[in-house]
């Protein structure tokens, strides 16, 4: 099995046999906004305690998508709960519980103990819904096509010079949204397409801290979403 087969299954691994739902995970990133429209955001790292979870360090403001949140594919259903919907290219960032996956990056290695792909130029995420590979990283070189639009991960900007791929609509549904990552951002006030972006600082500190043993999840939700759950995803108080 060559080494991106590797990460890719890595990246599918039903970890549900390791972790069901926030009980049982050791890590935590809590990202929130003002509200379903606002681009910008804070994060905030925990680790848990006995019972409780203990913040890990200041919290670092984030970027989110261009129209603000929708809620996303993840590990709590979603159906009856009001706000808007994350759908392909509508340039939200998902809400909700989500697992977290590979690490991506230009350089050949990182300093992370997630499974790690290095970004050739072949390298691709497929957003085209039609296609049986909608949603994953994968090397275009290698697979036959049948999809007619992808993003190229090897980009000329920074952008992915290291990030992390976001488990939302995973595994994939047609239209709901696809290729959310954590990456470095364009700048504290410049949104992204429905990713989550940070400063440099913080992605690499992002990737040396998680550990796929310890669980780690990310929920992400408005303010307001995040205290009205708050109780039944037994989430930290902010």
């Amino acid at each position: 099995m060559n080494r991106l087969l590797k990460v890719c299954a890595l990246l599918l691994l039903p970890w549900g046999v390791m972790a069901q739902g926030l009980d049982d995970s050791q890590q935590l990133i809590v990202v929130t906004s003002k509200d379903w429209d606002a681009i910008q955001g804070s994060a905030q790292r925990y680790e848990r305690h006995g019972d409780a979870f203990k913040k890990i360090g200041a919290p670092f403001a984030v970027v989110l998508g261009k129209n603000g949140m929708g809620w996303g594919k993840g590990l709590e259903q979603v159906e009856e709960r009001q706000g808007p919907r994350k759908e392909e290219g509508d340039g939200k960032a998902p809400a909700g519980m989500f697992k977290l996956g590979t690490a991506f990056g230009y350089e050949p290695s990182a300093d992370t103990r997630l499974p790690y792909l290095a970004l050739s130029e072949s390298i691709e995420c497929v957003d085209d819904s039609q296609s049986q590979r909608y949603n994953q990283l994968l090397d275009g070189s290698t697979i036959g096509k049948d999809w007619n639009s992808a993003e190229r991960m090897r980009r000329k900007d920074e952008l992915y010079r290291q990030g992390i791929f976001i488990e939302h609509n995973t595994p994939a549904t047609p239209g709901a949204g696809s290729c959310i990552f954590f990456h470095i951002w364009r700048g504290p006030v410049m949104p992204t397409r429905g990713c989550t972006a940070m400063d440099p600082a913080d992605i690499a500190r992002l990737l040396a801290w998680l550990d796929p043993r310890r669980a780690p999840l990310l929920v992400q939700l408005p303010e307001a979403q995040y205290e009205q759950l708050r109780e039944r995803w037994k989430l930290p108080e902010q």
